[in-house]
């Protein structure tokens, strides 16, 4: 049952953290790297458990607020116009979460140069700032190219140089401390990162528990949605749907809430998808769809690499397969899609048909009951959950509204105004 169900920290963490940057290879896993950079430098300094935990918290998803893939990757690439957007942004996105709301002043400033803070070093969020800035910038200057033991002289001495301007000297002073071991460097690059951190133990609660479970689905469910005003409230609708339908269908209340889950991440593996894609107001061309269509793919491998989760990754990811093994990306029949997965993909398609998109205004009752009909009546969608659904449709189609209207105003009051 759900509400005993619970997963690794790390590893829920650091699956997210990777969602975050599915956008391009040359920055895969920045923010991942970034963390253990910020964490080894936090042990060196001798840092409270809790401040440890606030820093790598921070680092893992530190460019959470730069929205877009094509600014995670101007950003990585030192290119973004003004880089303290995504900081504000970042914040409040991390204050939606008690689990990361001590860290949001960090990934506020932590951008912020040496030479523009007027606290001291002794202030903590000055420090563990500094300690994230200073880690961020070491790993966007390690060249992917090039093997790392040819460049950590270099590297080290371009950190030094920065002393007193960018960084203070006590936090590149814990740098230099790593910098002269070779296994430090060498597990920045290694491609067996994130299976070093969860043995090590850099968060003390080793499994989260359901509760935190839902608040960080709301952070989530915001950075996938908020990209645009067309999907602000598009895993919302989902999510409360599948769980309403659930119910209907006989599910028990721990059963829905898992659909609920499943709903709120549905579209994580939309973060590889360009904005100029999500919010084209034309047609797709056939190379743009094909794109669209490895977003079901990314979002079953980031939710099953947590583990624990049962079968949230397979309802959450099959809300593009239909029942004659037309959908995609697995192309899936029938008997392979449990009843979960089957209402998600009515839930999505319902949803999604009743909201404005750049290209059309949300359609009416009408035309959305003929083409969810048809789809059942072709083999594409589950006949009787089609049904179950119509038959309800008044109810489910207000409970979506009033959790759409939720989402509506945070993304307006909160969001919408932010640089």
């Amino acid at each position: 049952m759900l509400k005993e169900t619970t997963v690794n920290l790390c590893n829920f963490l650091l699956s997210l953290s990777d969602a975050v940057e599915l956008a391009c290879s040359s920055i895969a896993a920045h923010q991942i790297r970034t963390a253990f950079i910020a964490w080894q430098m936090a042990k060196q300094a001798c840092l409270s458990q809790d401040a440890v935990e606030r820093i790598f918290i921070a680092a893992l998803f530190h460019d959470i607020g730069a929205m877009s893939p094509e600014d995670k990757i101007d950003l990585h690439k030192f290119e973004l116009n003004n880089v303290s957007d995504h900081c504000i942004r970042g914040e409040a996105i991390f204050r939606l979460s008690p689990l990361f709301a001590p860290s949001a002043e960090i990934v506020r400033y932590h951008h912020t140069p040496w030479i523009r803070w007027t606290e001291s070093i002794d202030t903590p969020y000055v420090l563990e700032s500094q300690i994230l800035n200073l880690a961020d910038n070491v790993e966007r200057k390690i060249r992917r190219d090039v093997y790392i033991l040819h460049q950590e002289e270099k590297l080290t001495d371009t950190i030094t140089k920065l002393s007193g301007r960018m960084f203070h000297p006590d936090v590149v002073a814990l740098f230099r401390a790593l910098a002269v071991r070779e296994d430090f460097w060498l597990d920045i690059v290694s491609p067996r990162l994130c299976s070093i951190m969860p043995d090590s133990g850099p968060l003390k609660q080793g499994r989260l528990k359901i509760d935190e479970v839902r608040s960080l689905a709301l952070i989530f469910r915001s950075v996938i949605d908020f990209r645009s005003s067309f999907t602000a409230t598009h895993s919302t609708g989902v999510a409360e749907c599948a769980k309403t339908l659930a119910l209907m269908f006989g599910f028990n209340e721990s059963e829905a809430a898992k659909m609920e889950f499943a709903g709120n991440f549905h579209d994580i593996g939309k973060m590889a998808i360009p904005n100029a894609i999500l919010n084209k107001p034309g047609k797709l061309t056939r190379e743009e769809f094909a794109i669209v269509r490895q977003h079901t793919y990314f979002t079953y491998n980031i939710l099953n690499t947590i583990g624990d989760l049962g079968e949230i990754p397979a309802w959450a990811a099959f809300h593009h397969e239909k029942l004659d093994g037309s959908g995609y990306p697995f192309h899936l029949t029938s008997d392979a899609i449990d009843t979960g997965g089957k209402i998600m993909a009515v839930a999505d398609i319902f949803t999604a048909l009743s909201e404005d998109r750049p290209y059309r205004k949300g359609m009416a009752r009408g035309p959305i009951e003929n083409i969810l009909s048809t789809h059942a009546g072709d083999n594409l969608l589950d006949s009787e959950i089609t049904t179950l659904l119509l038959d309800n449709y008044d109810d489910i189609f207000l409970k979506i509204n009033e959790a759409r209207d939720v989402s509506k105003t945070m993304f307006e009051s909160e969001f919408a105004t932010l640089p």
